[in-house]
């Protein structure tokens, strides 16, 4: 479908520079838009970009001024072109399906209203499926597991008996969560593991990613808060206290009994030892190697992590450091001679 620009800049709320006759079928990327897509620019100084793109026209940031093509300007550049994309690639719609007679449902689950569970999923005894929730071919839900209302369950992903999802909350595929933690003793001439009779609890709103792994409690609950974002392929140990509207991105790993405030930052690759607590609004930074409680606030960095300041005048002495060698090694020459010239003096004027 066609769509003006002019009549783009009404539905988005921007402002047009340009050719407002322009029609553009589609939305893409600066990189892969075609003649007759709009794109992205989504900083000032990415607009130079835009005279390599085969685009018709741009979403812009305000104040972007006239460029060699009509552009749009608006305040929120990423919110506008996804309704942009919105327009032109609208997300399929799928009708739903009740409880599918090709699932293995046990007969003592409780399933509330509106609920959709797609072929080949499995449901254990006495589990708990709340209004609106979804659960997708191949998942797997251990029994006496409690989902709460509108909860996505994606295809593969496995909850381990007493698994608790909250409300809303989005378990994306292949994750794992109430598998045993790695917790073992020597004894008897070999590893024993220690008791496993916790469980997982995911808080409302919290998102986990594809092939994360979540491990139960020793005795109690292994927690992720309200609100929480958990990337693919994340590792959160057993006796975890993840708290709410925490941002962990891709392969952190979080070893056991390690607590976290709220609005915490984990970056890529970044791993905490156990029994750490990382206090509100902190951010490790990627590939942070965290030993130590880490202070509400502050931001780490490096292996072993320390406060991005000191962090960043180590890396800058770094940088000097062969600048520094020349000049030592100049001071050395130095010294040599003058002691050389000391020997040759007579003992008088020496």
């Amino acid at each position: 479908m066609a769509t003006t620009l002019v009549a783009l800049a009404e539905r988005i709320k921007g402002t047009l520079v340009g050719d407002g006759a322009v029609a553009v079928t589609g939305a893409a990327t600066l990189e892969t838009a075609g003649p007759q897509d709009v794109a992205l620019v989504d900083a000032h100084d990415k607009l130079h970009l835009l005279s390599r793109s085969r685009a018709a026209a741009a979403v812009v940031p305000r104040g972007s001024g006239p460029l060699d093509r009509p552009t749009i300007e608006v305040d929120d550049v990423h919110s506008a072109f996804a309704e942009v994309i919105l327009l032109h690639r609208p997300p399929r719609k799928t009708a739903r399906i009740g409880a599918s007679p090709l699932a293995c449902v046990d007969p003592s689950v409780r399933i509330a209203e509106d609920v959709d569970i797609h072929p080949f999923a499995t449901i254990g005894p006495e589990a708990v499926i709340g209004r609106g929730s979804t659960i997708h071919s191949g998942a797997r839900i251990g029994a006496g597991c409690r989902i709460g209302e509108g909860a996505t369950i994606h295809p593969n992903a496995v909850l381990y008996d007493d698994t608790v999802v909250g409300n809303r909350a989005i378990v994306h595929a292949n994750a794992v969560l109430g598998s045993n933690g790695f917790g073992y003793r020597v004894a008897d001439g070999g590893y024993r593991l220690s008791a496993q009779l916790g469980w997982v609890e995911v808080g409302d709103d919290a998102e986990i990613g594809a092939g994360t792994t979540i491990d139960r409690g020793t005795y109690g609950p292994t927690s992720i808060g309200r609100g929480t974002k958990i990337d693919n392929l994340v590792q959160i140990a057993h006796n975890c206290r993840i708290g709410p509207d925490n941002m962990i991105c891709s392969q952190v790993g979080v070893a056991g009994s390690t607590s976290t405030g709220e609005w915490v930052v984990m970056a890529g690759q970044c791993g905490v030892r156990d029994h750490v607590h990382i206090g509100d609004r902190a951010i490790l930074g990627a590939r942070s190697g965290v030993s130590n409680d880490v202070p509400a606030k502050t931001t780490v960095l490096g292996e072993p992590a320390i406060e991005l300041r000191e962090r960043k005048l180590q890396l800058a002495t770094i940088s000097k450091l062969p600048e520094m060698r020349k000049a030592i090694k100049s001071l050395d020459e130095r010294v040599a001679a003058v002691e050389r010239a000391s020997v040759g003096k007579p003992a008088e004027a020496a």
